[in-house]
């Protein structure tokens, strides 16, 4: 370790105040980015405050990979040593202090938000059919998501995930009953939640001319690009049908919903990698 490299507890002392501030602009609080970086330089002397600056950019990078939320106004930087993305990690999964968007009151909110409105959900292009750049060097992401299994922490994450896919169902309806078919409205069934994850899609919703729409969410507090778990039988059932099945893919969940929509086949629009095999005695 070079002498300007930062100590672990360095990292987590930053890493904390970072949470504390995400947290507190998550929930809509006002704080003072300035007075917490000069509490910070009592708290680490060796390091001044355009150092801890570019540190907390560190860290929105590190956020960004890791699939979470990370500060407006701290434009994510991505010359950051490893170890701070283990003190990030060792922070998630403390869970400590940290607000997310799952919690029960948020989620309520953006539903409440959504029935008012449909409108509120933003549904744009995916990411491959934008021109714009990404944030930080997306390899770089990808390379992080990997390591530390991105994907996997959002799949374990049932709430999450059910918030997601609450969300989802309340737009349907509210966006049936918008275009004047309530009738349709009533009969959006939120299919995993009756007969389990083995349909291969979440939602069994309807275009406004009544041809069903078959949807599979997949939800995540952090950028469009996140990977994500997809099972073998969810892609099965998306090459049977073609027609009516889509996956809605919901980003930014802990501070203002967004989403797209991939249509079959998949394999356009995603680049799929095993992770794991069944195994069986010869």
């Amino acid at each position: 370790m070079s002498g300007d490299d930062w100590t672990d507890q360095e990292n987590d002392l930053i890493v904390a105040d970072y949470f504390g501030m995400l947290s507190e602009e998550i929930a809509g609080h006002r704080y003072n980015k300035t007075e917490h970086n000069r509490i910070l330089q009592t708290k680490i002397p060796r390091r001044e405050r355009g150092a801890i600056e570019f540190k907390h950019q560190n860290i929105s990078a590190v956020m960004l990979g890791l699939g979470q939320p990370w500060i407006n106004g701290y434009k994510p930087a991505s010359q950051f040593q490893l170890s701070l993305v283990d003190a990030v990690v060792r922070r998630l999964d403390a869970g400590t202090g940290w607000l997310t968007s799952s919690s029960s009151k948020e989620t309520h909110k953006a539903v409440e938000r959504v029935v008012r409105d449909p409108a509120e959900l933003w549904i744009g292009p995916a990411p491959t059919y934008l021109n714009e750049p990404p944030p930080i060097d997306p390899e770089r992401m990808a390379a992080i998501a990997k390591r530390y299994n991105v994907a996997e922490r959002d799949a374990r994450n049932r709430r999450l995930g059910e918030a997601g896919e609450h969300y989802i169902l309340e737009y349907e309806r509210a966006a049936l009953r918008r275009s004047g078919r309530d009738d349709l409205a009533e009969n959006v069934v939120w299919t995993s939640k009756i007969v389990g994850d083995g349909a291969g899609y979440d939602i069994k919703s309807f275009e406004n001319d009544g041809r069903d729409r078959l949807i599979e969410v997949k939800t995540t507090d952090g950028w469009e690009r996140t990977p994500f778990h997809i099972s073998r039988n969810e892609i099965a059932v998306a090459d049977a049908n073609r027609d009516e099945w889509c996956l809605m893919r919901v980003w930014n969940f802990a501070r203002q919903p967004k989403a797209f929509q991939l249509r079959p086949p998949l394999n356009e629009h995603i680049r799929l990698t095993p992770t794991s095999f069944i195994a069986s005695l010869n």
